[in-house]
């Protein structure tokens, strides 16, 4: 079954800032643990909020506004798809990520919907950009 575990948080370390390196070395040690498992399939982080367009499409009009949909405390700042046996491992893997002590992770199973051509995770591990 496959999960997509939604990261949230208010403060990320960026490169130059002095807890950068340790984020990133619990966030790799995370990606290792759910490779090793089998589990991995594909994660990836969010550029900051400000960075966001909304777009809604009303009465045949495109409207875009600047930022999220809602504002709220904790920004959505990254994802990771994982494949496991069942919600259990998800939410053991889910508890060893660096955002669980920070911020919160939201572990969602994924659902198939019959005919739709979207492409699926058919792999277990997927190659991202080092």
């Amino acid at each position: 079954m496959r999960y997509m575990l939604l990261f949230y948080g208010c403060d990320r370390p960026e490169p130059g800032d002095p807890r950068f390196e340790g984020a990133l070395t619990r966030a790799n040690a995370f990606t290792d643990e759910c490779r090793k498992r089998g589990a991995f399939v594909a994660a990836g982080p969010l550029k900051p909020v400000h960075t966001a367009t909304t777009v809604r499409v009303r009465d045949g009009r495109t409207l875009m506004t600047d930022g999220p949909f809602a504002e709220t405390y904790e920004q959505l700042g990254g994802f990771c798809i994982l494949d496991c046996p069942g919600l259990d491992e998800a939410l053991e893997l889910a508890a060893l990520c660096p955002m669980a002590y920070d911020g919160s992770v939201e572990v969602r199973p994924m659902d198939d919907i019959p005919g739709w051509n979207a492409p699926q995770f058919a792999a277990r591990s997927v190659a991202v950009s080092e």
